[in-house]
């Protein structure tokens, strides 16, 4: 699909547009942007917005904060309802230095610099990721809507009326939806995408969570992201499903190998189990992922991979004959409140390296690992996550593959960010302490 400037200002003028939100994301995912008026658009489509960046997380320091966000035409959307009664769009930006040259603390210049590598052999990288949230009374607590689980219809439960109105709102603004869902907790819920090409989803992801929260805030409810809000109930994932293709074969696939994997799915798998560990903080950025990360709640902790294997961190999805455009692999690791053009970035880093060093992928795993004793883990040399924000931090800070992908300022301004979290964190007293040492100490 393409989507020229005439082609924005012809959308703009037929729908009656009146202002348009120039989007862009910081390093942690979070979308920030400001608002034009229809008859200055015109002239930001040629040259750009300044704005002043150094206010922004992981952007520009005080003494190098003027940037430029420049629209990309292709990502223009109408918002599907209007806003104080007037039609409003939005667009997603590159962000540039004052001379025009991409801007280092911008995600989507990553991920775009990153996609860079496989776009020169003539490859597509796909991705269609299942986005998981939960759906509460407010953002005061964690009252849940429901008491469904996994696939339950509820005739009259609102969380899937609001499910549908959000689905109905991605639809109207031509983001394809393949289906959606109850998950397994209490008021928990999943819209899964289309896959898409990785730059494409990732603007895609940005505005499902948009879309999601806004819905539900319009029908009194709250959405939430958070990757584990519920104590003793699974969390929320992210898991991505992703493979290259050249044209329109599929490089994934091959028909003759014993799970339907070619040399170079192989090789990119193995390369996301070596070097997960130093991505995590990508994948999972937050103190509350770690909560989410623990055995026992279907969430990965162990490094694997398998077919059939929901313990597995990788999962090849089952082979349908005549489906070869279907093959996959699946990373269930990272969770829904981090920042897709950075995740996109690192998976496919790990996948590249381990084709281009053509590491060998271990066997796979089809027992449950969360029933292993600890002996049976140790033979099968199944190794784990990192189990804290403070030790991804510190296996992310070492990695050299990390800091080539995401470039240094990124690198260092994450890991500058992440600690300052650890430490509030570490600093914090909280109830369960209090409940549980007070009386006793």
């Amino acid at each position: 699909m393409t989507r020229t400037r005439e082609d924005v200002l012809r959308l703009i003028h037929e729908a009656g547009v009146r202002y348009i939100r120039l989007c862009f994301t910081d390093i942690l995912g979070k979308i920030k942007g400001m608002s034009i008026t229809r008859t200055e658009i015109e002239q930001v489509l040629d040259e750009g917005q300044g704005f002043d960046g150094s206010s922004v997380a992981g952007f520009a320091r005080i003494e190098e904060s003027d940037l430029m966000a420049v629209p990309d035409p292709l990502t223009f959307r109408i918002i599907p309802w209007e806003i104080s009664g007037e039609k409003v769009a939005m667009m997603f930006c590159d962000i540039t230095n004052p001379d025009g040259t991409p801007y280092d603390g911008d995600p989507r210049w990553v991920l775009k610099r990153n996609l860079q590598k496989v776009q020169e052999k003539g490859w597509t990288l796909n991705v269609g990721p299942e986005i998981e949230y939960f759906y509460f009374q407010s953002n005061q607590g964690t009252e849940a809507l429901d008491r469904d689980g996994y696939f339950d219809f509820g005739t009259v439960d609102i969380g899937s009326q609001v499910r549908k109105a959000t689905v109905n709102a991605l639809e109207a603004i031509d983001i394809a939806v393949e289906c959606s869902h109850h998950e397994v907790a209490p008021s928990q819920h999943e819209i899964d995408l289309k896959y898409q090409e990785a730059l494409v989803m990732a603007d895609f992801a940005q505005v499902y969570r948009f879309i999601v929260k806004q819905v539900a805030m319009q029908k009194g409810l709250y959405a939430t992201f958070m990757p584990k809000p519920v104590f003793n109930q699974n969390g929320s994932g992210m898991h991505c499903h992703m493979s290259l293709f050249n044209g329109n074969k599929n490089l994934f696939f091959d028909g003759d190998d014993e799970y339907n994997l070619s040399k170079m799915a192989r090789q990119f798998t193995a390369g996301l189990l070596k070097h997960v560990c130093e991505f995590t903080l990508v994948t999972n950025q937050w103190v509350n992922s770690y909560k989410r990360l623990v055995p026992g709640y279907e969430a990965p902790v162990y490094i694997s991979w398998g077919r059939r294997n929901r313990s597995s961190m990788v999962r090849v999805p089952l082979y349908r004959v005549g489906k070869e455009r279907a093959t996959r692999i699946e990373l269930r690791s990272p969770d829904p409140a981090a920042n897709p053009y950075l995740v996109f970035s690192v998976m496919l880093a790990a996948g590249l390296q381990g084709i281009e060093e053509k590491y060998k992928l271990p066997n796979p795993i089809e027992d449950n690992i969360f029933e292993m004793s600890p002996a049976d883990k140790e033979e099968l040399n199944i190794e784990t996550l990192p189990n804290s924000l403070e030790n991804a931090i510190r296996l992310f800070e070492k990695s050299e593959l990390m800091k080539e992908t995401l470039g240094e300022h990124v690198h260092k301004k994450l890991i500058a960010n992440k600690k300052i979290e650890w430490d509030q964190y570490r600093d914090h007293v909280s109830q369960y302490e209090q409940d549980k040492y007070l009386p006793m100490l």
